[in-house]
Parts: structure tokens; sequence; C-alpha cells
């Protein structure tokens, strides 16, 4: 016959039940929790760069393309058509003032001197036998006015004669109208000869000065052409280093092209481009900050090109340390020209996340989690972004590219 369960037994199986269910309960908790968690997106925080924001100065800036050169550089050129006979001189040695660095040939020039000479004295030859023509028709004129004189002395006397010889009855009035016209006509004679004695010396004078404008400018050529010689071996008026040559020997250059280059390195300043879209934006005098690896040195634009050259604008900037040892010749550095400066505003630095709008989603991060956030920005730079709302001073930003995350309200950051 059936025997009643003990109340120990029972109490037992009761409490075996509830722990299974419980169990059961947590075990779906977890279950519900770990599915949760795998839904939810997560990120490596070593795969993430982070910045933190805060407060300091925010230039905003144009960024250039420069080039350091030399704070004074002389370009040598060749003062005559002529060839590089010797160079004395390599790339790199020290040049003192009037020491020679390249030999060119003066033959040529010194046939065009001597064939200038040749002509020169030729034109003083000329310019002694015009005088001389020019003396003898003068004079010829001259000769003739005097015999012109003495005839209308003559005609007068006949004239005066024939008067009398008509007043006693001795001659007729036809003699008279006779000699006066022979009278007339004699001093028409003279007066021509005076105003072509007068014409002849204005044009001697005329033909001289020509003559002597020839000679004078071919004086000028010979002056000329004797200093170009004395230049011909070339050689730089001031102290510096030799940075560059022509070293091809027996190449024709001519009159005007450059032979070398020296350059005072003691000094330097940074030629640089920027784009002519930026060239109302570009002033004189505007501050600059140049970086040179690592190294940022101040300056102010100090001169800007009128023309545009394939789309750039081509400017230069004085440095305020123009004697810094990271400075070389021709080292490439970034150029940024301020247009405005904020000091004291809260900051954070530029990186990939940051997409150049006023106003867009970044992620802050909080504990282990990234939280999506709308941020304000206002001007920015190479280093800096300036912000104007929506973070604050100590807070930690990805400022890697998240561009694939923008519609994920929250990251989980893991190890």
């Amino acid at each position: 016959m059936d025997r009643a369960i003990a109340a120990s037994t029972q109490n037992q199986r009761k409490r075996r039940r509830w722990l299974l269910t419980a169990g059961a309960v947590l075990l779906a908790l977890g279950a519900v929790l770990a599915f949760r968690t795998a839904l939810k997106p997560g990120l490596r925080r070593n795969d993430l760069l982070t910045a933190t924001v805060e407060t300091g100065e925010v230039e905003a800036s144009l960024t250039a393309a420069g080039t350091v050169i030399p704070g004074r550089e002389a370009v040598l050129t060749s003062p005559i058509q002529s060839s590089v006979r010797r160079v004395l001189l390599a790339v790199g040695a020290r040049v003192q003032p009037g020491q020679p660095i390249v030999e060119l040939d003066k033959d040529l020039a010194s046939s065009a001197l001597a064939r200038l000479d040749d002509e020169q004295l030729r034109n003083q030859n000329k310019h002694s036998q015009l005088q001389l023509n020019l003396e003898r028709s003068l004079n010829d004129l001259r000769t003739q006015a005097r015999v012109q004189a003495v005839k209308v002395r003559s005609l007068q006397s006949t004239l005066r004669d024939e008067q009398q010889l008509l007043k006693i009855g001795g001659g007729t009035a036809e003699n008279v109208r006779q000699a006066e016209l022979n009278l007339t006509v004699a001093q028409l004679e003279d007066e021509r000869l005076a105003r072509q004695i007068q014409t002849q010396q204005r044009s001697n004078a005329a033909d001289v000065r020509e003559l002597g404008y020839t000679v004078s400018m071919q004086q000028r050529s010979i002056g000329e052409l004797a200093g170009k010689l004395r230049q011909a071996d070339i050689s730089s008026q001031q102290a510096g280093v030799l940075t560059w040559v022509n070293d091809n020997l027996g190449s024709t250059v001519q009159a005007g092209d450059a032979l070398a280059r020296v350059a005072d390195l003691s000094s330097f300043r940074v030629r640089a481009t920027i784009s002519d879209t930026y060239a109302d934006q570009l002033h004189q005098g505007d501050p600059v900050k140049v970086r040179i690896n690592d190294t940022d040195l101040r300056g102010t634009v100090a001169s800007i090109s009128p023309s545009v050259d394939k789309g750039v604008v081509t400017f230069f900037a004085q440095l305020d340390n123009p004697h810094h040892p990271a400075l070389r010749p021709n080292l490439r550095a970034d150029v940024f020209v301020i247009t405005r400066a904020h000091h004291g505003v809260p900051r954070l630095k530029n990186g990939p996340f940051y997409q150049g709008g006023k106003e867009q989603a970044v992620f802050v991060v909080a504990g282990g989690r990234a939280v999506r956030r709308t941020v304000r920005f206002g001007d920015s730079n190479f280093d800096w972004v300036q912000v104007l709302g929506g973070l604050h001073p100590g807070e930690e930003v990805v400022v890697s590219d998240m561009k694939d995350h923008l519609d994920t309200p929250e990251l989980t950051l893991h190890d």
C-alpha cells in the first residue's frame, strides 16, 4: 500500500524546482544581455586616435608651399657674347669680393673693339675733311661777296657820273636809268651772297655737329665695350658662397646670360606660392609662420608678385630670425599666412575627423564608450580647430576618421 511522502522530502523537491526555475531565468537574462552586447557595435581603443580639448590660441591661416632662399643672392651675368673658357671656382666655394670665378673668351669682343677704334679714326678723319671742305665753300662765298661789294661801289660811281653828265647835258636819261638798274641788280646780288654766307655758316655748323654726334656715340660704344671686356673675367662684388656656376666649357653665352650665383648664407628668407584663389586674402605685412621640419619660425609677408603664373601667386616672407640654424638654401617649408588669431579659446587637435564644416558630429570618449555628439567649430589651421560649442576643456575626443560610424549613437571601446 502507498505510504505518505515525508514533509522534508516534499520541501526538498520544492526547493529543487525553485532553484531550477531561477537558474533558467538567470540563464535567459544572461543570454539576452549577451545578445544585446553582441549587437552593440564596438571598436578597439588602440585603433583610435584621441585628443583632449584644451584652451589656447587658434590662428586661422592660408597654407602655402615655400622654399628657403638666401637673403641676398647676386646673379653674375655675361657682359658680352662669348664662350666659357675656364671656371676658376667650384660650387660651394667661399668667394671674396673681386675674386674671379669664370673666365670668358674675349677674342671676339677684342676684335669688335678694334673695329670700333678703326671706325672712330675714320670718323675723326671725316670730321677734319668736312671742316676743310666747309671752310673752303664758305671762303669761296666770302670772296664772291667781296667781289660783289667792289662791283656795287663801281656801279654807284658810274651812276653818279651819269647823273652828273645828265646835268651838264653830256648824257641822257636812258643812261642814268640803265646805271640805276645795274646798281640795283648788283645790290640784290650782294644781299643774296650775304644771306647765302649766313645759311652756309649755319649749315656748316649743323654738319659739324652731326658728325660730332657720330664721333661721340662711337666713343661711348668704344668705352662700353672696353668696360665689358674688363668685366669679362666674372667676379663677385660681395662676399658669399658660390651656389651655382655655368661649368660647360666652350658653351656659347649671350650678353645677359647668367654665369654664376653668389649667395650670402648668413641670412635667409622664404619664397612661397599659393593658389590665386586666395590672392585677395593675401596682403603685404600679414604675419606668417614658417614650418621647417618641427621648427616654427615667425615672419611677415614682405612682397607679393603682381602677376599670376599658371594659377599661383608668388610672395616672399621676411623672417624675424633670418639666421636660425634650421635654415638651409632650397629647403622646403610649409608657410602659413595668418589671417585671424583667437586667444584663450577652446581648441582641439586637427585630424582626419575634421571635415571643414562649421557643425559636425564627433565621438566623445567617456569610460569605455564613445558617444556621438554634435559640435560647432570655428576657424582652423593645420594644427588646431576652434571649438565654439558642444565640447568643454578636458573632454577626450576621437580625432580618427569616423565617417563610417556617423549613424551610430554610441560605440563600445575595448582593449
